[in-house]
């Protein structure tokens, strides 16, 4: 199981070649694939998104579970914030790998590692 940190996504949809490489294999598994409804969220607010690019993300998240914002992940997301000092949305999406108990796919993984019960993954 994985949850797919934003960053993983915009790197996919632009075809930087080792996030694809490593995000198509985890493709492939067949396991349950999550992203947070802030992720979510990020990816649409773009203000330059082109209606291709819009039309892409639409597409990669019917593949996915997007994964709500609830009170249990709302207080997760504020212990990790005040912890270990991430932004608000970083702290959700690590939140919702926890709470899915999946591994956080990301190409950032300086932020989490400080996260000692999130299983980590860079792609």
């Amino acid at each position: 199981m994985y949850t797919l940190d934003t960053n993983a996504i915009l790197y996919y949809l632009k075809d930087e070649p080792d996030t694809v490489s490593s995000l198509r294999n985890v493709f492939t598994q067949n396991v349950p694939l999550y992203v947070s409804a802030i992720t979510e969220l990020e990816l649409f607010a773009f203000s330059n998104l082109s209606t291709a690019e819009e039309k892409l993300i639409e597409e990669l998240l019917t593949t996915v579970a997007v994964i709500s914002l609830d009170s249990h992940i709302a207080r997760l997301a504020a212990f990790i914030r005040r912890q270990y000092r991430l932004k608000v949305p970083d702290s959700v999406i690590a939140a919702t790998a926890m709470f899915t108990g999946s591994t956080l796919l990301t190409c950032n993984t300086r932020d989490f590692r400080r996260i000692p019960n999130l299983s980590l993954l860079r792609v």
